[in-house]
């Protein structure tokens, strides 16, 4: 016996849906999140399989998404779990729902229904090992706040061209230490022009940056260049907004190198990583700085 769940899901609670290989409706409820609501989900499922609850029962199950503790033991559980991409349960409503209403329960059918006619354009969810959920865990992580560091710098990157052009002109990388620090120090035209080689020198050295003289050089000219200046209040002001868009993005760079290392180091623990590590794979650049190298890639599995 075959039978469908549509699972529309939010944080406190569950709207499902059962539904028999014809698309007949056999049940609807709206359960707790935890584990009192997947043992009243049991129970449903049980109930409508009957004495058909054997090794020729397949339950397929339709849900927006594919972590957390109730996906995980849904697939426990032995269900077949589809987990839907929010995107593509729009788009089946629109082609089978001629108003625009959206409701918990509708959207519940319309994700059974889905399973039981889309199945063979869906992937089911495989089954993952501990060791391969936590590599997964720490290199969504890592992904995430290198996406976050490129959003605050590109929001960086805009200030700076309002107010201090210089400085795009001076610094290369906007996210690297050097930067960072020296626009620390010296968030406005006025205070940038006053920076010491000594200074510039220093800040690059810490980086580790290469050809030091000639980039000192450079960034101090580029530092005292003539510019279209801005009111000193408005400047004022935007120095304030780039000293704490420095401050989130140095704390996005450590966090990065921290959840780097623990990416590596789960993947070594995974059983398979020699295996995959074996693999041929195009040459790639040593990383120049946290979260830009091969560990920011590792492979998931």
């Amino acid at each position: 016996m075959l039978l469908l769940v549509g699972d529309d899901w939010a944080e406190d609670h569950h709207d499902v849906e059962l539904m028999d290989s014809s698309g007949r409706t056999l049940a609807k409820s709206i359960l707790p999140e935890g584990s009192s609501g997947i043992a009243r989900l049991h129970a449903l499922i049980a109930a409508q399989l009957g004495d058909d609850a054997g090794d020729d029962a397949e339950v397929r199950v339709g849900i927006e998404t594919d972590r957390g503790p109730w996906v995980a033991a849904l697939d426990a559980a032995g269900y077949v779990v589809y987990p839907v991409n929010p995107l593509q349960a729009a788009r089946y409503r629109q082609r089978h729902a001629v108003s625009g209403a959206k409701s918990d329960a509708a959207d519940a059918h319309s994700l059974a229904d889905m399973v039981r006619t889309d199945a063979h354009q869906l992937r089911a969810m495989a089954g993952d090992s501990p060791d391969a959920e936590a590599v997964k865990v720490v290199a969504r992580a890592h992904k995430t706040l290198i996406w976050e560091r490129t959003r605050q710098t590109q929001r960086l990157r805009h200030a700076l061209r309002e107010y201090f052009p210089a400085a795009l002109e001076a610094f290369d990388d906007l996210d690297a230490a050097d930067t960072l620090e020296l626009l620390g120090k010296a968030p406005g035209p006025t205070a940038a022009a006053r920076l010491s080689r000594a200074q510039i020198s220093a800040a690059l050295r810490r980086a580790r940056r290469r050809d030091i003289d000639t980039k000192t050089t450079r960034i101090r000219a580029a530092l005292r260049t003539e510019q279209l200046g801005r009111p000193g209040v408005v400047t004022t002001a935007y120095a304030a907004t780039t000293r704490a868009a420095v401050a989130v993005l140095g704390t996005l760079n450590e966090q990065i190198t921290a959840l780097e290392a623990q990416v590596d180091a789960h993947f070594r623990r995974h059983p398979d990583a020699e295996i995959v590590r074996s693999q041929p794979s195009p040459a790639q650049p040593s990383p120049a700085r946290p979260g830009h190298g091969p560990r920011a890639c590792l492979p998931i599995v």
